[in-house]
């Protein structure tokens, strides 16, 4: 907005931005207010705010230097929202400072549009905006958290914003890259991506399907989402198997996304060479849900399998210690691996790490362990995952009972899943 001024007058600008500005606000609290409160009580018009606007920009304008004039205008036009907040408290029983709020400040928008870039005086109308209108859907969200929800937000920040920084960055080990700081980066990476997806499974997509729990719950964990599937499954119809089965092939589609992210949080190197498999993976994977998906439609009855929430948190005091003790026995495990068997004991290490966490040993080997190659990395990220694979198709398996109708279903998708991944592990090898 600022190449308006090269055409017109810096002043009419100006004041047509702070104009529409307040009318905007004056509108959106306007509706508000009269949905809350009735006319009764209303505290002005659109109108209203849009001189509120207007006033200040002439109060501002005549005394640019020491804003005397703006000061005392601000003191009196807080004089009479307090009044005015007197009298709906006192007679109507009405509570509430937020159009007192919005008041004051739709008079400040004039020094804001006057002194501030566009994009920052366009931010705060926006914010404003947003932020009166939801309302109803802040009051919803709160009637939805549970009693420690802030509790568990403050743990976030906590190891985050306080004990991140404040961990020493030297080896605890001789020889070892093995530092608090780097044990405790990698927690808070997966701590980070773990509860984003909790926030969105509870919040963003709570009345959310079989599919996309699958889809929610694999930036998370697939091993914990297959496995929950899986139990959940035992009440299902046959005719839901299916759904179910592509449901735990689309979180494992979405772990391949998930450690593109990790990877290229960790190392640029590595993401640029192992991209083009893990996408390719991700997709395939992708492909035989949706085709698993496609065959519950065709024998579709017309019931819908009911999920039940899944009310654990992920950002667990438990969770971020044993995610931390996999993470140096990891690093201690890989560095003398490299020292007494060389690349191939790595590559072993690898396919053993899939019966655990894999995400402890494949963040240990983007944040170095000495000489590792980025194709050997390549190699055992892709190993390991083809070994989880492989895993989570047992977990399944258990957890759905042996006279499950899951069972041929899981052996069919997660089996080509598994010969594609080998398949292109192969052509890697021989590229």
């Amino acid at each position: 907005m600022e190449k308006l001024y090269d055409y017109l007058p810096r002043e009419l600008v100006t004041f047509l931005l702070v104009t529409v500005f307040s009318l905007l606000i004056g509108l959106s609290q306007r509706k508000i207010s009269l949905k809350r409160e009735g006319e009764t009580t209303l505290f002005g018009t659109d109108r209203t705010f849009t001189f509120i606007g207007i006033l200040g920009y002439l109060l501002y304008i005549l005394d640019p230097a020491d804003y005397r004039l703006f000061m005392g205008g601000g003191a009196v036009l807080g004089l009479l929202l307090g009044l005015n907040y007197y009298v709906k408290q006192s007679q109507y029983h009405v509570f509430g400072v937020t159009t007192i709020i919005i008041a004051l400040i739709t008079y400040c928008i004039a020094p804001i549009v006057a002194t501030q870039p566009s994009w920052f005086y366009v931010m705060v109308i926006v914010t404003v905006l947003l932020f009166t209108e939801l309302k109803h859907t802040f009051t919803e969200l709160a009637q939805r958290m549970k009693n420690d929800e802030m509790t568990t937000l403050a743990k976030f920040l906590a190891i985050s914003g306080i004990i991140l920084p404040m961990l020493p960055d030297k080896n605890l080990i001789p020889g070892i890259n093995l530092t608090p700081y780097s044990i405790w980066l990698a927690t808070v990476v997966v701590s980070g991506i773990s509860y984003l997806s909790y926030l969105l499974k509870r919040y963003v997509f709570r009345e959310s399907g079989i599919l996309v729990s699958g889809i929610v719950g694999g930036l998370y964990s697939s091993t914990a989402t297959i496995s929950v599937l899986a139990r959940k499954s035992r009440k299902a119809s046959a005719q839901d198997a299916p759904e179910y089965v592509a449901a735990m092939l689309l979180a494992v589609s979405m772990m391949f996304l998930r450690f593109l992210i990790l990877i290229g949080i960790f190392s640029w190197d590595t993401l640029l060479a192992v991209y083009p498999y893990l996408l390719i993976m991700s997709l395939v994977t992708a492909t035989v849900a949706c085709y698993l998906h496609s065959k519950r439609k065709r024998t579709d009855d017309g019931t819908q399998a009911e999920e039940e929430e899944e009310g654990s948190n992920p950002l667990e005091f438990k969770v971020a210690l044993i995610f931390a003790i996999l993470f140096v026995v990891f690093t201690i495990l890989t560095h003398y691996t490299l020292v007494y068997a060389g690349t191939g004991g790595l590559n072993l290490l690898s396919f053993v790490s899939g019966f655990s966490d894999i995400t402890p040993f494949i963040l240990n080997l983007l944040q170095g362990t000495g000489s590792v190659a980025v194709p050997v990395i390549t190699a055992c990220t892709m190993q390991a995952i083809v070994s989880n694979i492989a895993v989570n198709m047992c977990y399944a398996l258990f957890f759905a009972g042996g006279k499950s109708p899951l069972r041929p279903w899981i052996l069919r998708g997660f089996g080509c899943v598994i010969a594609a991944n080998i398949s292109l592990l192969l052509f890697f090898y021989f590229l």
